[in-house]
């Protein structure tokens, strides 16, 4: 049995303006601050002595590997990018960006179409690259679709949409 497994869907390069200025920020902040704070307590760990049995040592030399894994994934991420800058000529239909609820037997609930580095549960973000919104796209108020969960069929209802500029 083997570990391998075919590589997934690209993801789209979709992203909001914040979106994007966030990604860099993330980027600035664990270049500039983060990773010489984690190098500084690494050299100090070093100096201690054995690095066999330090575990200051082994934990700063793992959380510095995280933070180049996550500086290299942004560094190659944020160039190929394409901000979403303008807002859809047609803003009576979903798009990306657009803030839209819908209903359906387990209540009202809504959502924004963001792209897949800024997904947010909680805040109700999700993906344009997810089912739900691949089904969502083009309807607009008072539109009926279904879409596949893992769960079945869920049949929506969209009861409203907006779009706010970044």
């Amino acid at each position: 049995m083997s570990r391998w497994r075919p590589p997934g869907e690209a993801s789209s390069t979709l992203i909001t303006t914040q979106g994007l200025r966030l990604l860099q920020e993330e980027l600035d902040l664990l270049w500039r601050v983060r990773r010489p704070e984690v190098v500084a307590a690494l050299t100090a760990a070093a100096a201690e002595g054995d690095r066999s049995e330090n575990a200051e040592y082994i934990y700063r030399k793992k959380q510095l590997g995280e933070i180049d894994r996550r500086v290299r994934y942004l560094s190659r991420r944020i160039p190929s990018l394409r901000p979403a800058t303008e807002l859809p000529g047609d803003r009576g239909a979903i798009y990306f960006g657009a803030w839209f609820s819908i209903e359906d037997d387990e209540g009202s609930q809504e959502y924004r179409i963001v792209g897949a580095d800024e997904i947010d549960a909680d805040k109700g973000w999700i993906s344009i690259d997810a089912p739900m919104a691949r089904a969502a796209l083009k309807r607009r108020v008072d539109d009926e679709f279904e879409v596949a969960t893992p769960n079945g069929i869920r049949r929506c209802c969209v009861t409203a949409l907006r779009y706010e500029p970044d």
